[in-house]
This record gives structure tokens, sequence and C-alpha cells, in this order.
């Protein structure tokens, strides 16, 4: 086996629980955490162009904790930002800042979450003028703590019309029923987003558990919310097999605008693009439109390289005239693992989150013996000269025991292919793992051909069940290539919003050249907030820092960015209008805490 490992990136997990056997949805959000330092090494250098700070404040005066910062919003003179789950995940909750000094930004308050609870993005604040409530609610999603069992799911909306003393209005609602069958807590929340209608108040939350993702919470009275509708899109938004790098599809982020009268939802959907809801009766949302991607990469493209899209649909915001919308696709890995049976068969294969990374460098190629489920570490068969590449079935045990027992047994990588089953059969997942050889996950059809070299007639595989892998458990099967490609980093798109068509794309330059693919940081856009009076749009990129771009019908510009002394790691982003009349852009930095600033040409 051909393998040479360089140092491995350490993954960290973006509100993703492990279910049963330690998984996270493919392509749900797994990161660099790079430690800020005052050398380039961890981020790009630091530079601006008209951009000033006008205010920061370090929530932490200078002690390490690096990623405990997520999303920010703002609402009058007060800043919110979400308390995420890194470095060590107890109880997140919300940073209540005062900005009534945007020169001078002071800490008020931190409301806390639940006990073994976490919140990352979605942080809002928004008036509500109902009979049942007049005043200002805060609203936050849920998601549990890496091995915890008290936290809570869905979101807790805090009164705040007086900031200094925030008021728990309720605490974890959301969908408490898994395929119709009741809970005791509700599904966890990955975003939250709020809105109003005339005397009425709504929530929409990403459902983490469930294929109905769009949940949409009645919150005229927000002390007492009501779960009125439960919307999947992955069938309308999902793309042509093999013209996005995943087929993970499920919701990510949305926002809701009134358009020409009528209340319309975009959804950004990972591995699916982005689509539009009528949700003027929220009890019962429309599918009106969706995106396409491209069937080749349209930046990949520009540097001569033919690669389908990443595909990874994050969250996008219309315009101030509403012509268009500006959407990041966000992608931390900038290479792509590309896999070849023996026979010549392509495969995907996607890699485990602690372990080191197959890259520019490294390499898993050998011959293969399958270990059956790779549970019982005492019966699986060593490594030798002929298959030093493990292939094992998902189920039982964690993933982690699996891949630990091949590296015990001598094996130099593993491969696991999927189980039969719900969840099972095409899905691909990536494996929450921690070891020291790598590891990749595949589907159970091209564990299929990897063992026995082709799929017999009567294949099957579906929720109920399916064929059993006719291999014995030592056997050897094909031999395996799995290599990397470089596919760059996450960058933006600027759409049409009428028909939905692909307009333009920005990209950090460095993102998209194989020389800062390591030792740079993580440099993926996140988010974007639109300029509400003028045709800019504001991103917030991680170790790129913050950027500035103008948009029209030719297409995006970047006209100014940010880039602090030691380097930004860069979350959330929010417009803000000030009491004072000036307008601001607030951006979170998940190391320290708040940047204001401003942009100034």
């Amino acid at each position: 086996m051909a393998l040479t490992l360089g140092v491995a990136p350490a993954f960290a997990r973006d509100g993703i629980e492990p279910v049963d056997d330690g998984v996270m949805d493919s392509g749900k959000e797994t990161r660099q955490d790079d430690a800020q330092n005052g050398g380039d090494e961890g981020h790009l250098p630091a530079s601006s162009e008209n951009v000033v700070e006008i205010g920061r404040l370090d929530l932490f005066e200078g002690e390490e904790e690096p990623g405990r910062i997520a999303d920010v919003s703002a609402y009058g003179n007060y800043a919110y930002l979400t308390a995420y789950w890194e470095p060590e995940c107890d109880r997140g909750g919300v940073y209540v800042v005062d900005i009534s000094d945007p020169t001078a930004p002071e800490l008020v308050t931190l409301i806390p979450s639940h006990r073994g609870t976490f919140s990352g993005e979605g942080s809002q604040v928004i008036h509500i003028e109902t009979p049942s409530f007049t005043g200002e609610v805060l609203a936050y999603q849920n998601e549990i703590c890496p091995g915890e069992t008290k936290g809570v799911g869905g979101v807790t909306l805090i009164d705040v019309t007086d900031p200094t003393k925030p008021k728990k209005l309720v605490e974890g609602f959301g969908d408490f029923s898994v395929a119709g069958k009741a809970q005791t807590k509700s599904n966890e929340a990955h975003s939250v987003y709020m809105w109003t209608d005339g005397a009425k108040a709504y929530a929409a939350l990403v459902d983490d558990i469930e294929e109905t993702d769009i949940d949409i919470l009645d919150i005229t009275n927000p002390s007492k919310p009501v779960l009125i509708s439960e919307t999947s899109l992955d069938e309308q938004t999902a793309q042509p097999l093999g013209e996005v790098q995943g087929d993970s599809t499920f919701l990510h982020d949305m926002v809701v605008k009134e358009i020409g009268g009528v209340q319309t939802m975009l959804v950004s959907y990972w591995d699916g693009g982005y689509a539009k809801l009528d949700v003027d009766d929220p009890a019962n949302p429309v599918f009106v439109s969706d995106t396409d991607f491209a069937a080749a990469d349209p930046v990949r493209a520009s540097f001569g390289e033919t690669i389908t899209p990443e595909g990874n649909g994050h969250q996008a915001e219309f315009t101030n005239d509403d012509e268009y919308f500006i959407a990041t696709d966000e992608d931390f890995d900038p290479y792509r693992v590309m896999a070849t049976m023996e026979d010549g068969t392509e495969f995907t294969a996607v890699q485990a989150s602690d372990v080191p990374a197959i890259d520019a460098d490294s390499s898993l190629t050998g011959g293969t013996r399958f270990l059956g489920l790779g549970c019982d570490a005492a019966a699986i068969p060593p490594a030798d000269a002929t298959a030093s590449v493990a292939v094992i079935e998902r189920g039982v045990c964690d993933f982690v025991v699996k891949v630990q027992n091949a590296q015990a047994a001598g094996y130099e990588g593993a491969i696991v292919f999927n189980r039969t089953g719900v969840d099972g059969c095409e899905a691909l997942l990536t494996m929450l793992v921690t070891a020291d050889i790598p590891a990749v996950f595949v589907s159970r059809t091209d564990g299929f051909r990897i063992l026995t070299g082709g799929l017999p007639g009567d294949y099957a595989c579906d929720d109920a069940g399916g064929t059993a892998i006719p291999t014995a458990v030592g056997a050897t099967g094909q031999d395996v290539d799995v290599k990397a490609v470089f596919d760059g980093w996450g960058y933006v798109h600027l759409y049409d919003a009428e028909t939905m068509t692909d307009i333009d794309q920005y990209f950090v330059p460095e993102s998209q050249d194989p020389a800062y693919a390591d030792g740079f940081g993580d440099l993926s856009v996140h988010e974007v907030a639109t300029d509400p009076t003028q045709n800019l749009a504001y991103l917030s990129y991680y170790a790129a820092g913050f950027r500035v771009v103008s948009y029209g019908p030719d297409g995006l510009e970047e006209v100014g960015h940010f880039i602090d002394e030691g380097g930004n790691n860069f979350w959330g982003v929010e417009v803000y209008q000030h009491p004072d009349g000036q307008q601001y852009v607030l951006a979170s930095d998940r190391d320290s805490g708040l940047y204001i600033l401003q942009y100034q040409p």
C-alpha cells in the first residue's frame, strides 16, 4: 500500500450530533480550528481596503476560547452572539453586548442555554406586536452537546424588551415527534428565522432529525408556540446524480421576505441548492422554484479544471431590490477524494472526521479484506502483504470502534460501507472517528462492488432491508486507489431571483490556489448579509476575513475587505442601522467576539 501521511487537520463538528453509531450527515459542516497567532500561520496576512474597524469586544480578554462564538444579530443598542460548543461543551446560550457606543462595546450578560446544549446559526431579534405580546423577542436554536443526554432541541424564545433583564418565554420548543412517534424532547434545530405578518408572528426551524426539515411555528403568543407545518423539499431540490459532489440533501438555513405582497421563504439546501416557498399561509407552504448547479463547477472551470460542483448550499439573502439573491456555498475541504476500484469502477468516498486526511500528500491504495462488522477485535483477521485496507459493514458498534479495531489489526486504512434499512443503502455519511489511519465511508452498492466485483442480479436495498453480503469475513476484495485532487474552498453565487439562474460567482483568490490549501486556516465563505439601501453585500469568510462585494447585472466585484492583525475567524455578519443614524456591519469572530466595521469607500 502506498501511503504517505502529512499533518492531518483537526476537524470539529458544526452543530451535528452523532446518531446511533457516531455519524454526521455528509457535507454538514466540519471545519479546521487553526488557532490565531501573530504570524501568518492559520490565516491570511492582515490587510484592509475601504473597511474601517469602529470598535471590537474580546469577550475572553485574551483567554484561549477557540471556536466559542458563532452567529451575531442586533436590535436597538444591543448585539446578540450565540455561544457554540467549542472548545468544551457544557452550556451555550447568547452573549448580550451593549453597542450604544460602537467604539466601545460592552458585555451586558450571558443568557445561558439549557445544560448540555449549545447554539450556532440563527441568532435573531424582532419586534412582535400581537394581542398576546408586545415587545422584542430573541430566538436561538438548540443542539445537544456531543455525548450529552440532558440537552434540549428546538428553539428558545427570550423577551429582550429590556436586554439587561432578559426573560425566558419558552425553552426547547419544536417538533416533538420523529416519524409520527412522540418523544419527550423536541428535535434538534440547526437554525431559526422569525418574521411577522400583520398581527401574527412565525418562526421557521431547521429540523436536524427528520426529512421534513422545514418546521414552522406560530409564535403569535411566544410563550405558547404551536407547530403548524412540516415540509421537505428534498425531492424538489435534489440535483441529478453525479452533478454535485454529495447526495445528502437537507435544509441548512432560510430567510423570509415579503416580495410583491407574498411572504417568500428562501431556503438553502445542502447538496440541493436554493429554493423559494410561498409562505403566505405558513400552515401550507407552496414550492415556487429552485436553482440547479451547473454540471461543471464554474469557478474551477475558470482555472481549466472540469469537476462537479461541491453543491453545499449554505445560506442566502435577497438583495434590497429583490431582483437577485446572493448565496454562499460552504466548503471546508479544498481537496476532493477520487476513488477507483481495480476494475476501473469509480466510486464516491467521504472522509471521516478526525483521521489522517487523504490529500495532495497522501493516498489510500492497496488490497482489501472484509472484516465483517469489525466490532469484535479478537475476531478480526490481521492485515498482511495481500490486504492492507480493511472493508467493514456499518452497524452494531460505533464507527470509531470499527476503525480503531482495524488499526489495531495492522491495517493502514479503512473503508466502511452502508447498511440496509433506514439511513442506509446509497446514503453517504461523514463518520465521527478518531484514529491514526485514514478512513472513508461509501455506499452499500460500492461496498458490494469492492468485495464481489459487481452486484448480483437480485441485489436489493431499501428501508425494509436488502441483500446480505455474500463475502466471508477474511476474504479479499478488489484493490482500491483513493486519492485527492484540489477543488478549492467555498465561494459565493449571484442568482437572478426570478429565473433562479446563476449569473456570477465570487471567490477569494487564495481560496482557489493550491498553495493556500494548508497552513492558512479555512478559506471558505460562511455567511452573507445584503445592504438594505445599496447594491452591496457583506461576506464573512473564516480565515479570509470580512469581504465587501458590489453586484449588478454584470456580476459580483470585491470593493473592500478587512483582516485584522493576528488574523480572523469570522462566522456571522449582520448589517446594523444604529440609532445614531450610522450604518455599521457586525461580524462575529469565533475565537474572540464582536467586530463593528464600516464600509468607507
